[in-house]
């Protein structure tokens, strides 16, 4: 299944929550034989679930995001993002990356680069950089229980402890009222805060669907890192002052 394909896909059965597959054949101009194997494609990979003749988008609240899902919601606001975000980057920078499918992106662009180096957490994003030829450092450590598409642990802590960045770029499921970026994984916070503490100069990817939303594990307050990269202006979004760098 080619990527547009994919996209349009889920994109349709998001709107809908649920359709059949004959409506949704309909819809994208598909054959239902053809419906049906993509269909059988998506749920391999744990997106949607399919039950008599239809189809659901898999979004349980009590269920953490899956990274395939998260890298195809947003894709447009996380985008634009990160083409706001690569204007921060000169030749010869050291960057680090998380585990996040906002940094994803900003790793999808980075082939523009010739002198750079990349450390990352993030199995994905490591392969994207491998396939644009950039040179690129893993972080090492065990594959995260939570979300199998991130490395954590003592090793990845102590890979990022070793090395001081010109600039970190990370993502979290959450921005609420008070300026609190939180995020529904435990371990990856312990990443990012180790690279917040080594870098120069900080970065928080934020598209609007991550406002006034509370998850378990608080990172951060928003006016302790150095710059925020948005799709929209947060502001009216929050009640505290926003005292560090905005880039709309």
């Amino acid at each position: 299944m080619d990527n547009e394909t994919e996209n349009k896909i889920i994109e349709t059965i998001k709107t809908k929550k649920y359709i059949g597959v004959n409506e949704l054949a309909s819809i994208i101009f598909m054959s239902p034989s053809s419906v049906r194997r993509e269909l059988s494609a998506l749920e391999r990979k744990g997106l949607v679930t399919r039950t008599h003749g239809g189809v659901k988008i898999i979004d349980s609240n009590n269920a953490v995001p899956n990274f395939v899902l998260r890298s195809h919601q947003n894709v447009l606001e996380k985008k634009i993002i990160a083409l706001k975000a690569i204007k921060m980057i000169k030749e010869g920078d050291v960057i680090f990356l998380d585990g996040s499918t906002s940094s994803y992106f900003i790793a999808d662009y980075l082939s523009e680069f010739k002198h750079i180096t990349v450390i990352t957490n993030g199995i994905d994003t490591l392969s994207l950089l491998s396939h644009h030829n950039v040179n690129a450092y893993s972080t090492g450590g065990k594959i995260s229980p939570e979300n199998p598409s991130a490395l954590v642990g003592h090793y990845a802590e102590s890979m990022i402890d070793s090395i001081h960045s010109n600039l970190a770029f990370f993502s979290c499921q959450s921005l609420n009222s008070e300026g609190v970026v939180s995020d529904c994984y435990e371990e990856e916070n312990e990443i990012r805060k180790k690279m917040i503490k080594n870098t120069d100069k900080s970065v928080f990817l934020c598209d609007s669907t991550k406002l006034n939303r509370n998850s378990a594990h608080i990172l951060c307050g928003i006016n302790y890192v150095n710059a925020v990269v948005c799709d929209k202006d947060i502001r009216p979004n929050i009640k505290c002052e926003l005292k560090t760098e905005l880039i709309i």
